[in-house]
This record gives structure tokens, C-alpha cells and sequence, in this order.
């Protein structure tokens, strides 16, 4: 670990602009002495990523953004994996774990459970946290660690150089596939709500205002948040996300998320989504429909078919969008029900004596 330099209690909101139903457990991180700066996360370190790279908006995000959280910097720490997003704790003046290919989850759940005064972030990519990772990632998800993990997508192997990754398109042609993937794809956020995420969010890497909204509530939940961050490889996956940022469709094929609104969408805002009798989404056209047919988000919703449903709603291509929160519930954490146990332990039991307890039982001295 290296340390390259170191609250709020928001409301209750789905759309980005404050934390889930439940407390925030930022009011266990110490507050730094005074304000902040972006200036204050940035390392001496040179930021090595190709040039283009969606990487370097998403550090200019995260470094902007964390100034509003007011926490000591030596309270905040980055655990990454393997890949091109596991630079990142070099370039965050905190402390940072750069650790082992597809574990940085377990290693923050370690850190974050035994120490409920840092906030513990990861950082990981596709292949990372979907491949090797992927056990790790939805145990994290279902125990409901105190954790925001950032997931960055570029749907390819970076730095190993252009294979197809677990997110990558089916008949995707890439150095390993020369003939197209016959994997079908993992869908994140599906993924993530099936394994009782909390917290699942999408956001793009592009879109610094609604980035920082997103983090903005990660940040403040009670638990768990992972974000999913469309990120392009300009390198071996370029124009990835296209669709979603070319001023010319992205309104149309983007459906941004808002807790408490109708899912309404289109850059003459005369589409919406409606709930079929299936349970799925359909888009229709508003002027064909009774306002009340018309979808209403809820993040906070306990069932988490709504969430899932819309989670599928761009399958298999980019043709309609959803950007934003996805799911926002409260459910103690982890870190909590643990030192809960621990304290009923001790009151019980005692602190306990670890040397007496390695010296008892079946033990021998040799002289």
C-alpha cells in the first residue's frame, strides 16, 4: 500500500442528487480540516494511458468530485485490480492498493470491514471484475460490503491488446476471435441486481455532469454501489458507445433515469416506456398513450424486477439506453451486522486474550 500524499448525509433521491433511504455511513469517515480541491487528488505521478483514452475523464471526474465529500484524504483509499482502469490508485493523491487480477473486491471488503473509518473504493474494468473477478464481485454485491466499485466497461481486453472480453458482443472479431465471440455477453447491472445489489447504477464516461451525479450518490449509499461507466478504448474498441454520445441520436436512444419521474425520453421528449403485462419494457409513443400507462421510476423499490427489466431494455444493441440509477434500496451492511456480532461477542465473552488463546489446548514447548 502506498500513500501519495489523504460528509455528507445527503437526502433520500434516485436521480443522482443525494444518497438511498437508509443513513449514510460517511459520518464514520473523519472530515478533512479544511476545503478541498481537485488540486488536492492529483499525484506527481505522469497519467499513462493512450492518448483518447476514456480513463483520463473518468480520473478528472473522480478527482473533482471527491473535494465535495469533505473526508481526509489519508481516510480514502482506491484497491484495484489488473488491466488498464488498475492505474488508477497512482493517479489518486489517497492512500491505494494496486492488487491481484480479478480479487480487488475481497481485498476491499477486508479493509473496509476492519476499518469502518475509510472510504473504500474500487476501481476494475470488464475483464477484471467479470472474468477471473467475477465470484468476487457479486459476493460483495450480496453481502452488501461498505464499498463503491467503479466498473469500467470498454467491452475488449485493453492492455493485453484487443481480446474480447466477458461484455464484448456475440460475433465480436478481435485477435482471439478471428472468426467472431461465441460467448454471449454478461450484462453488468443484470448481474449485479440479480445478486440483491443495493446500489447499480450506469453512467458514461463523456457525461461529467451526470457522472458526477452518479458518484454523488454512490458515495452516500449505505453499502455496496456499483456504478457501471460506459468507457471507450479508443485503441482496439473505438466508437464503442457511439450511439450515446453522437449529438445527432443520443437523445433518442438514451433513457436517462430519474427517481419519482415518468421514463420519458426523445429529444422532442415524445417517447416513454411502459410496463407490459410480462413485466418488461416496451417504448411507445406518448401521443398514442393514457398518461397513466406511462412508467414511474423507482430505485427504491424492495422488488428488484422493475430495475432488472429496464437492466435488459438495451439488449443487444444500443437502440434504447438506460442511463442512471437503477436500484437504490436500503439493507444494513455488511461492516455493520459484523461489528454488531463482534460487540455482543465481547459483552458476552470478554475482550479476550490472543496469546492465551494461541497458547491453549493441545500445545507443547521444545527446549
Amino acid at each position: 500500500m502506498s500513500d501519495n500524499g489523504a460528509s455528507g448525509n445527503g437526502s433520500a433521491n434516485g436521480n443522482g442528487n443525494g444518497s438511498g433511504n437508509g443513513r449514510s455511513l460517511l459520518s464514520l469517515v473523519p472530515k478533512a480540516d479544511g476545503k478541498q480541491s481537485m488540486k488536492d487528488f492529483k499525484t506527481d505521478q505522469e497519467v499513462r494511458w493512450c492518448p483518447g483514452c476514456g480513463d483520463y475523464a473518468v480520473l478528472a471526474a473522480v478527482q473533482s468530485f471527491l473535494p465535495e465529500l469533505g473526508l481526509r484524504r489519508e481516510n480514502i483509499t482506491f484497491v484495484s485490480g489488473i488491466g488498464c482502469s488498475s492505474r488508477f490508485p497512482y493517479y489518486m493523491n489517497t492512500y491505494g492498493f494496486h492488487s491481484i487480477h480479478g480479487r480487488a473486491p475481497a481485498i476491499a471488503t477486508g479493509l473496509a470491514t476492519s476499518r469502518p473509518d475509510l472510504s473504500v473504493w474500487v476501481v476494475t474494468g470488464d475483464g477484471d471484475s467479470l472474468s477471473i473477478g467475477g465470484n468476487h464481485l457479486i459476493h460483495a454485491l450480496r453481502r452488501n460490503v461498505n464499498l463503491k466499485i467503479l466498473l469500467f466497461n470498454n467491452r475488449i481486453y485493453g492492455l493485453t491488446k484487443g481480446q474480447y472480453s466477458p461484455t464484448s458482443e456475440l460475433g465480436k472479431i478481435t485477435k482471439s476471435t478471428p472468426m467472431g465471440s461465441l460467448d454471449a455477453p454478461f450484462n453488468p447491472l443484470s448481474l449485479a441486481i440479480g445478486a440483491e445489489g443495493t446500489f447499480v447504477a450506469r453512467t458514461i464516461d463523456s457525461d461529467r455532469k451526470h457522472l458526477h451525479s452518479v458518484l454523488r450518490a454512490a458515495a452516500q449509499h449505505r453499502g455496496t454501489a456499483l456504478v457501471e461507466i460506459y468507457q471507450n478504448c479508443n485503441i482496439f474498441n473505438d466508437g464503442a458507445f457511439d450511439p450515446l454520445k453522437d449529438p445527432a441520436v443520443r437523445d433518442d436512444v438514451t433513457v436517462r433515469l430519474e427517481h419519482g419521474e415518468p421514463i420519458v425520453f426523445g429529444a422532442d421528449r415524445d417517447k416513454a416506456l411502459r410496463r407490459t403485462p410480462s413485466g418488461s419494457f416496451e417504448v411507445v409513443n406518448i401521443a398514442d398513450v393514457d398518461p397513466a400507462e406511462i412508467a414511474v421510476h423507482d430505485t427504491h423499490n424492495p422488488d428488484p424486477s422493475q430495475a432488472f427489466a429496464l437492466s435488459r431494455l438495451d439488449q443487444p444493441a444500443f437502440e434504447h439506453t438506460p442511463i442512471g440509477i437503477f436500484r437504490d434500496v436500503d439493507r444494513p451492511s455488511y461492516d455493520e451486522l459484523m461489528r454488531a456480532q463482534l460487540d455482543e461477542a465481547v459483552q458476552a465473552q470478554g475482550e479476550g486474550d490472543l496469546a492465551a488463546l494461541l497458547g491453549s489446548g493441545d500445545t507443547w514447548r521444545i527446549d
